[in-house]
């Protein structure tokens, strides 16, 4: 079958291809009778844009990047949904592009999309990172960026988080209310915003609730699983009173269920679990996990609706666009009270 491109349909119609095309775009000039015409033809030989092309005029890549640190979590898998459809409905692919936590991997790939492949960034940005400096030449070449989640804790950009604080609180709020006096608290990085707010918010529960801070209980975990393992072991056979564990990421949860069941203590018998967690398996754990469940999908459409805003509009994205939405605690047995 004969491909169909603008040329042909400029030929069946009697028309210049600039014409057909403003037609197909639904340009201000071209009459409603000639738009009709040419869109009922394009429809009917299955006429399809070349993207390539069409962006090439516009001087529009038509595409976005997502640069994020891993895709097993469940919550990147959520939030990339929740982009993907924002992304679709502007007629965009999106470019994902995977830092494995790594700041050196993390500035190469925003080297890379500050040459031009991308209209746009969405950010999530990596545990590994000590600065963010390497951003700062999207912002010099115009390139709107906007980070979730894991975000640069700086009022100039914008972003979309959720109440980490607030939700970090309520966590272990939710412990000590089931009994719990000794809470260990598990961070993924000790520079990430999300880690650091989570925190604040477990130390102001424990001193609202009259016990005391202590560091020793807070234990920054590792990249490698199998070093977050050890970890752990050291940390509950160092402090063996520890009767609660709250894990900022699901990834500590998942070791700290593996280290309890090596060292034969029983959840949520002597120790109690919750974590920051968007795993669909959550309630299939044995026991069932009790989780602060984030609005992951939600999360990555408003940051894409955000970014598009942006591009549609040729203007900057700006600090007050940014959003904090709220995540959910969703008691399960891990927590259940003795």
């Amino acid at each position: 079958m004969k491909s169909t491109n603008l040329k042909r349909l400029a030929q069946e119609l009697n028309l210049s291809i600039s014409t057909v095309s403003r037609a197909l775009n639904d340009s201000y000039e071209i009459a409603p009778e000639t738009k009709a015409r040419v869109k009922a033809l394009a429809q009917l030989l299955n006429y399809e844009p070349n993207p390539y092309a069409s962006s090439l005029r516009k001087q529009k890549s038509q595409t976005i990047g997502l640069i994020l640190p891993e895709v097993a979590n469940n919550f990147f898998s959520l939030a990339i949904d929740g982009i993907e459809e924002i992304a679709r409905a502007n007629d965009y692919h999106v470019l994902v592009y995977l830092t494995h936590e790594s700041h050196s991997r993390e500035a190469a790939i925003v080297q890379h999309l500050a040459s031009g492949r991308a209209d746009g960034i969405l950010v999530s940005v990596a545990s590994e990172s000590p600065d963010f400096t390497h951003f700062d030449l999207l912002t010099e070449r115009g390139i709107p960026t906007v980070f979730f989640d894991r975000v640069r804790d700086e009022e100039t950009i914008t972003k979309v988080t959720t109440d980490d604080s607030t939700s970090g609180y309520k966590a272990t709020k939710h412990l000590i209310d089931a009994g719990c006096q000794r809470i260990a608290y598990l961070l993924v990085s000790d520079t990430l915003s999300i880690g650091l707010r989570r925190q604040q918010g477990y130390e102001d529960a424990l001193r609202d609730a009259g016990l005391a801070y202590d560091p020793e209980l807070v234990l920054l975990g590792h990249p490698d699983r199998e070093e977050n393992i050890i970890l752990i072991r050291e940390l509950l056979q160092k402090h063996p009173d520890i009767d609660g564990i709250f894990a900022s990421v699901e990834s500590l949860a998942m070791c700290s269920y593996e280290v309890c069941q090596e060292l034969g203590r029983r959840i949520p018998e002597d120790v109690k679990v919750i974590s920051f967690s968007n795993m669909a398996v959550a309630s299939l754990l044995s026991p069932a996990l009790t989780t602060i469940t984030q609005p992951a999908y939600e999360m990555g459409r408003e940051a894409a609706r955000i970014l598009f805003r942006s591009i549609s509009k040729n203007k900057p994205v700006l600090p007050s666009q940014s959003m904090e939405l709220q995540s959910q605690l969703v008691v399960r047995r891990s927590t259940q009270a003795s």
